[in-house]
């Protein structure tokens, strides 16, 4: 397996670094910064005291935790860092529950993916190929 470098600044000394926790992850955790308290059905922005550079032609994806969800209700908001960002990555938690969701400082709140992309040359057209698929959102069914 390639590994490329993530270059990583610390912004608060105590924030723990990423880490794979396991040796065939394809993702690692995210911490927290700060201590904050995520209502029932709203949303807050949590800093994960890291500036990263994610390498060039690379992306970095924001996922949420499964536990999280399954046990909290606690979803990741959108999540994508693009190679020229040098800000703090900050993460956006949304409360699906009905119970207040409290955050400590390096308490592991999402997952990162940093993966290779390959970009789109945008050309508009005036018809598009058809094909047999015409319905959209669940067309399909669940069964």
């Amino acid at each position: 397996m390639t590994m490329n470098k993530l270059l990583i600044q610390r912004l608060d000394p105590e924030v723990i670094l990423p880490s794979y926790m396991h040796e065939d992850d394809a993702a690692f955790d995210l911490r927290a910064s700060e201590n904050k308290t995520v209502l029932p059905g709203k949303k807050e922005t949590i800093g994960t005291g890291l500036k990263l550079a994610i390498p060039k032609n690379h992306v970095g994806l924001i996922w949420g935790r499964s536990g999280l969800a399954h046990k909290n209700e606690i979803a990741v908001l959108g999540g994508v860092i693009d190679s020229g960002f040098r800000g703090e990555v900050k993460v956006i938690l949304k409360n699906h529950g009905e119970e207040s969701f409290k955050i400590s400082k390096n308490d592991r709140i999402a997952q990162m993916i940093v993966q290779p992309y390959s970009k789109s040359e945008i050309l508009e057209v005036e018809n598009l190929e058809e094909t047999d698929r015409k319905g959209g959102l669940g067309h399909t069914g669940i069964k």
